[in-house]
């Protein structure tokens, strides 16, 4: 007669004794953490984007996270993995290189149109002053913000990051430019310039990324549509990455 293991015993297996079964039961047992984060993840993303390619990026989080984890920290493991498994995922979009070359290809328009500008401006261009320089209306305009809002999804660094040549998974260290902001230097400047951002940008960037308020909740604070959000949040992006290209971090 077999006898049933609970995810404590098998906890106590794998940070006892390193036992191959019981981590392969703990990954077993917190795989719908990766389904759920991958879910989130995908509902952001275009169609062709192939959900079970995110659910098997978000495995490896998964696994470096019972790896990794130690509950001397105080931590609950979900607590613990759900970053690990986002940024797994994120990192296996930018494997994917999923992001059409049209699209990459509007956002460096947009960001050296940020760059020129302000130079020549001495302060932040406008929405009007931006398609006047891109040679496109105001509408097309906003339509490329839309088009490109699906790259800057996730964390501040992978935002900043996006658009730019994919690179492999690596764990908590990325590489350059989406480490950037891991270096306490640059996570300063970084947050210099998203107060130098027009107001109701640096209000989207606030909500966003320090309250954790989603797209639709920012837009009922700031009475506006959900799609109008993520725009100003696309160009938010945009113009950090442009700021941070002329301070020559890229």
């Amino acid at each position: 007669m077999s006898t049933i293991v609970s995810v404590d015993e098998w906890w106590e297996r794998w940070l006892d004794s390193r036992d191959p079964l019981a981590r392969d039961r703990l990954i077993e047992h917190y795989s719908p953490l990766v389904k759920f984060v991958a879910g989130r993840i995908g509902a952001g993303l275009p169609n062709s984007v192939d959900p079970g390619d995110l659910v098997s990026a978000g495995v490896f989080g998964l696994i470096d996270a019972v790896e990794r984890f130690d509950p001397e920290r105080g931590f609950k493991f979900e607590t613990f993995a759900v970053p690990r498994i986002r940024g797994a995922v994120f990192d296996g979009l930018r494997s994917l290189d999923w992001v059409p070359r049209s699209v990459r290809s509007r956002a460096r328009e947009v960001e050296t149109a940020f760059s020129d500008l302000e130079s020549r401006l001495g302060r932040a261009p406008s929405d009007e002053e931006l398609s006047t320089h891109l040679k496109i209306t105001g509408g097309e305009f906003q339509k490329w913000l839309s088009s490109i809002a699906s790259t800057t999804v996730g964390p501040l660094d992978r935002a900043l990051a996006a658009g730019a040549e994919p690179r492999p998974l690596s764990g908590e260290a990325p590489e350059s430019p989406g480490a950037v902001v891991e270096d306490s230097d640059v996570r300063r400047l970084v947050r210099q310039e998203v107060l130098r951002l027009p107001e109701r940008e640096r209000l989207v960037m606030s909500f966003y990324y320090d309250e954790g308020l989603t797209l639709a909740e920012i837009g009922s604070i700031l009475g506006v549509t959900e799609s109008r959000v993520s725009q100003i949040h696309t160009k938010a992006v945009l113009h950090l990455r442009a700021r941070l290209a002329a301070a020559g971090i890229s």
